[in-house]
């Protein structure tokens, strides 16, 4: 409990921070100003020469019409970004494996980044999360499963939490030329070349407090405690490799497990146009569950995001996504994705999703392990109202309404369709 106290006094720190940061300036601690919330966009990436707005998760693409939010500062040589989320969330989920629940989510993100004379970049970046405040268990997530809470049993409708440390990772890139890069990427934890970002930074999701069901289809490798990356950029297009953990994160998520490097994976990504990027990527992955450790698995995924600005501060950002896990027997697996999110202002924000997944989860099999496959659905919408109480610190209420189809063979043991949903605050400091 003292490391998720001291992550609360960090929060506090930072929005304090954030407050005063236009009234003050002192030393060699230079502020971006407030009135420019998209000053990033003259700002490159430190993987290339590229906008640092098409920077998403790890080493991730998303259109450069997205945001890369954060408060910039310059100590030195090192310019300094950070930004922090915090949801308090109450969840209700109906029917007999439904439950309720109380719980806080986010995460701070600091970034410190340094240009050499030669074209050359070292960037930084921590990552920590308060989910392990809400117990092992997680939350209650109707359809959800993956991961164990007590290293016996497997989560079924519920969501895992997030590990303390969600990221630390390294990079180092090269320039080549005005549109050619090479660079490479160590996390412990950090996040492989697989699949779109991950859902907490994709703009269509983050402003959703619930997790995709298809997570662990599309990205739920965002962290795994031992990556590394090398990647070739080409102006609009990318080609990169990692060698990785395929073991999902224990159970114990305040430390850092032991690194391994088993798996392996590969993902191009191309952004045709400002306002889109595609993506397609494999993995081969050594070992992911830990209740089943004689199974691997292969993963596929393709993803198409798009934004469009509306207006000075308002956008339009949609993602569909498809993935694939094949196992030991040549079993396969389907999960699709579709959400979007409306941001037409400063205030609100609106935001949707429907998924459909094949799993083998909800039921146990007759001597343990995975069970009958089942295809089952899911659809939500909800909705956010932002108040701004500080330059750089936003204040929101928000709530969803989750609707969930499974077959008829499912009905008796879940109620028929259950539904669910979710109201929520959250301080948004960016």
């Amino acid at each position: 409990m003292r490391v998720g106290a001291c992550a609360g006094v960090s929060l506090l720190a930072l929005a304090s921070a954030a407050a005063a940061q236009d009234h003050s300036h002192h030393g060699q601690h230079t502020a971006a100003p407030a009135e420019a919330p998209h000053a990033s966009h003259a700002m490159t990436s430190p993987y290339g020469p590229w906008p640092m707005n098409r920077d998403a998760s790890g080493t991730s693409w998303q259109p450069d019409s997205g945001e890369h939010a954060g408060i910039h500062t310059v100590r030195g040589d090192w310019t300094v970004m950070t930004h922090a989320l915090l949801n308090l969330t109450y969840d209700t989920q109906s029917g007999p494996r439904g439950g309720d629940k109380t719980f806080a989510s986010g995460m701070l993100m600091t970034t410190a980044r340094r240009d050499f004379d030669d074209g050359s970049t070292l960037n930084l970046r921590a990552m920590l999360s308060p989910d392990p405040l809400m117990g092992k268990s997680g939350y209650p997530l109707l359809l959800a499963a993956g991961e164990t809470a007590n290293g016996v049993d497997p989560l079924v409708d519920r969501q895992h939490p997030h590990d303390f440390f969600m990221e630390l990772s390294a990079s180092y890139s090269k320039r080549l030329s005005d549109k050619d890069s090479v660079y490479g990427y160590i996390g412990l934890p950090g996040e492989p070349a697989f699949g779109p970002p991950a859902f907490m930074h994709r703009m269509s999701a983050m402003d959703s407090p619930e997790a995709p069901i298809t997570h662990h289809w599309l990205d739920s490798t965002h962290i795994v405690f031992g990556v590394t990356t090398l990647g070739w950029a080409h102006d609009r297009f990318k080609i990169e490799t990692s060698a990785f953990k395929g073991r999902e994160p224990d159970e114990e998520r305040w430390g850092i497990d032991e690194p391994k490097l088993d798996s392996w994976s590969v993902r191009a990504s191309w952004n045709p146009s400002s306002d889109w990027a595609l993506q397609a990527s494999y993995a081969d992955v050594s070992a992911p569950e830990q209740l089943e450790p004689d199974e691997d698995e292969t993963k596929w995924s393709a993803s198409v995001l798009h934004t469009r600005r509306l207006g000075e501060t308002g956008w339009w950002s949609s993602t569909l996504a498809w993935g694939r896990k094949t196992n030991s027997h040549d079993e396969s697996k389907d999960g699709w994705l579709l959400e979007s999110a409306l941001h037409p202002n400063d205030r609100w924000t609106v935001f949707a999703r429907a998924e459909r997944i094949e799993t083998d989860e909800l039921v146990p099999g007759d001597h343990g392990g995975h069970g009958p496959l089942y295809t089952v659905g899911k659809a939500s919408v909800g909705a956010v109202r932002d108040w701004r109480i500080a330059p750089r610190v936003r204040f929101g209420l928000g709530a969803l309404y989750a609707m969930n189809r499974v077959p008829d063979a499912l009905e008796p043991i879940y109620g028929g369709d259950p539904d669910g949903g979710m109201v929520f605050m959250r301080l948004k400091i960016d």
